[in-house]
């Protein structure tokens, strides 16, 4: 056929046809070209291997921002493969946080992208395939987590304290563990005894490992017959916690005798206020730490100084307890006021066998028992 022959309108389209043709054909001839039509047939293209964050690694706060790793994937096609990640809260990828495609791969086998920073407290989860422009690989997901920030509550006391006579000028200083949050490593105690609250002299310091619930100390040869001030406060070596509430006591002097390590109640005059926690307050300050018996007196001193002074819910009593813990035969930490379904009860020592702080707390569940009002 002669194409000096054949109409104009014959020949154009015959033209643009074998043009097309021939870029198809191009493509398809061509896997490495940008155009290539995909996915190329029998590609394939391995997952990567997730390496950092490996599965449920749990990153402080410290150590943010966090780098994602991935072990390079294969391919047994020609074209030059690419990397996405992804970071999400949720397993199914719907609340992404962090999404980074046609990554370069890395040098050694590995590629790496950095994430902005995270907030605390949360399982994240992330992903990464490889792509070569025409076939991609599968997901490869994990998840891992970032502590809260670390914190450490002070440790409290719990002997000696309210100015209680030491036994001997040896006491023991008794620490309840500090509660904590977050990744906190192995506690210790820095513990300072002094002459004054300010506690710019020192009789005594030192640091010692926790043990469990309870911490003691024995701090030697003290001062005889002084009034001296002890705090202490924990520490992992990173994070460290406030200073304690400063107690005090006194150590014995040399007139001779041995003092009860449980002193009776201290000169004072009655506990008259207003306000009941301020009562329970100075009816506290009387005594060291308490015996059985000497809860039992502090909560009838208690109970007549609030009924004494008018304080609203009056007249008040001792709880009676005869099974479980209790102090001969009574609660060892809640005034009481009315019987029956109208009872209420407020506790007035945070730790009764502990530190026995004063408090004031009206409890809203209540075991209903015998009031026996003072």
């Amino acid at each position: 056929m002669k194409w000096k022959s054949l109409p104009y309108m014959v020949l154009v389209p015959m033209v643009l046809a074998v043009a097309v043709a021939g870029c198809e054909a191009e493509k398809s001839a061509n896997p490495l070209s940008p155009t290539v039509a995909g996915p190329i047939p029998g590609v394939n293209i391995t997952a990567p291997t997730l390496i950092q964050p490996s599965q449920g690694f749990k990153y402080k706060d410290s150590e943010q921002p966090i780098k994602l790793v991935v072990q390079n994937a294969t391919s047994n096609g020609v074209r030059p493969l690419y990397y996405t990640f992804e970071v999400a809260t949720d397993k199914s990828f719907s609340k992404k946080l962090f999404s980074r495609t046609h990554v370069a791969p890395g040098a050694n086998g590995r590629t790496s992208v950095q994430i902005d920073r995270l907030d605390d407290g949360r399982t994240y989860y992330w992903r990464a395939r490889a792509e070569d422009g025409a076939n991609t690989g599968g997901f490869q997901t994990q998840s891992f987590d970032i502590y809260p920030p670390p914190k450490l509550d002070p440790p409290r006391a719990i002997a000696p304290v309210n100015n209680q006579l030491t036994s001997n000028r040896s006491p023991i200083l008794k620490l309840r563990a500090s509660s904590r949050e977050g990744p906190i490593g192995k506690v210790k105690y820095e513990i300072q005894v002094s002459t004054n609250q300010g506690f710019t002299v020192l009789v005594t310091k030192a640091t010692v490992a926790e043990t469990g619930s309870q911490t003691n100390y024995t701090a030697t040869s003290l001062p005889e017959g002084e009034t001296l001030y002890w705090r202490a406060r924990a520490t992992d070596g990173d994070t460290t916690s406030d200073w304690m509430a400063t107690e005090s006591f006194r150590t014995p002097g040399g007139g001779g005798g041995s003092p009860s390590p449980s002193p009776g109640p201290a000169p004072g005059g009655p506990c008259n206020s207003s306000d009941p926690e301020t009562i329970v307050k100075c009816e506290r300050a009387k005594y060291g730490h308490m015996s059985e018996s000497q809860v039992v007196s502090f909560l009838t001193s208690t109970a007549k100084s609030l009924n004494r002074n008018g304080i609203s819910g009056a007249p008040f009593g001792l709880l009676v307890k005869t099974g479980g813990s209790n102090c001969n035969g009574y609660s060892c930490d809640i005034i009481c006021a009315g019987n029956g379904s109208s009872q209420k009860q407020w506790d007035v020592l945070r730790d009764a066998e502990g530190d026995q702080d004063p408090v004031w707390n009206r409890l809203s569940t209540i075991a209903i028992r015998t009031c026996q009002i003072k």
